[in-house]
């Protein structure tokens, strides 16, 4: 499992002109699946992420979470982080998971988070424009 956090003042997910997921202060999450991904590894992924100290706290080091600091969360499914470049030009996506396995987790995943925090999301699957403005920039890559 990989997920990119961003540190966001705010993010939106846009589907066919229409926004189907907006947060303000929080994170922007691009979350993607390989096989052998379990429920244990999203629980594993979901406390990692919520516990991140990455949010600045008054003394302007970062040492809050996203719980420290009320934010909320945009889940975007993205299975391109598992992209192979190693051969030609054209990505292989062969690591990722197929769809209708990916789908699953992906769900679980918000929904164990959800549980814990604010959770927005995109459409799995969908072709979405993803507008958001980076806080820092603050960008961290997350894996299991």
């Amino acid at each position: 499992m990989r997920v990119v956090v961003q540190r966001c003042k705010k993010a939106k997910c846009i589907v066919e002109n229409k926004t189907v997921g907006k947060i303000e202060k929080g994170l922007l999450l691009l979350v993607s699946f390989t096989e052998g991904d379990t429920k244990d590894t999203i629980l594993w992924m979901v406390n990692k992420i919520i516990n991140l100290r990455i949010f600045d706290d008054e003394d302007g080091v970062m040492n809050d979470s996203i719980k420290d600091v009320g934010g909320s969360i945009l889940s975007i499914s993205q299975f391109t982080l598992y992209a192979d470049t190693q051969k030609g030009n054209r990505p292989s996506y062969s690591k990722a998971m197929k769809g209708d396995k990916a789908k699953l987790l992906y769900q679980y995943f918000n929904k164990i988070l959800g549980e814990k925090i604010e959770v927005e999301t995109g459409i799995f699957g969908a072709s979405m424009e993803i507008e958001f403005t980076n806080m820092g920039p603050v960008t961290i890559l997350l894996e299991r």
